[in-house]
């Protein structure tokens, strides 16, 4: 039931928006996306597990938004500049997707998965989004990785290929200060710019 479990993901998503997890109801969740309190537990077979498949889709829609920031520009700085400023934007905008970069969680968010805690749902698994997310550096290393894959040449020297990697993690990290102190003049894609001018030269 795709569409329904979209439903109950969107209308989880805005009651979080507005109240701490600890508040909101599985009753009101279901009615605010218009399905039975059974579909949703069918779904997601409790609230941790709802709670677990919403992290799973913030988590994937901010690396569907890596993926575009990649392969949306012809300039490499350019594509690490958008890198950058979309996961700065992203994790002001989310705050699931800020404790998942940053491993900021407050009590208004759900409690992430622990590691070694194995579920007891009858849900099927890729249901119940089992495991824990990954943490902030895993985050980084998947996007640093994804975008030495994007930007580097076949056939680019070891040497040359490190050096990209440390200009994509450099881009990450500037994106990711400027969730706490927002950049000035320019924004995050000023800041990339400015610190990788050496590194594309040429």
């Amino acid at each position: 039931m795709p569409a329904a479990r979209e439903s109950l993901l969107d209308a989880a998503g805005r009651a979080l928006a507005h109240r701490p997890w600890s508040t909101v109801r599985m009753v009101d969740v279901a009615a605010a996306a218009g399905v039975s309190r059974q579909t949703l537990y069918n779904e997601f077979g409790s609230k941790d597990g709802l709670a677990r498949a919403l992290m799973r889709r913030e988590a994937d829609g901010y690396l569907a938004g890596v993926e575009r920031a990649l392969t949306g520009h012809a300039d490499p700085r350019d594509r690490l500049a958008a890198t950058a400023e979309w996961t700065a934007t992203a994790a002001r905008g989310n705050a699931l997707v800020r404790a998942m970069l940053t491993g900021s969680w407050t009590e208004r968010l759900p409690e992430p998965a622990r590691p070694g805690v194995p579920s007891t749902s009858t849900v099927p698994a890729q249901r119940r989004a089992d495991g824990p997310l990954p943490a902030p550096g895993d985050f980084l290393r998947m996007v640093r990785d994804r975008a030495v894959a994007v930007l580097a040449a076949p056939g680019t020297p070891t040497s040359d290929t490190a050096k990209l990697a440390f200009a994509c993690e450099l881009a990450l990290r500037l994106g990711l200060s400027c969730v706490a102190a927002p950049a000035g003049d320019g924004g995050t894609a000023a800041l990339v710019h400015h610190a990788l001018h050496r590194d594309f030269e040429g």
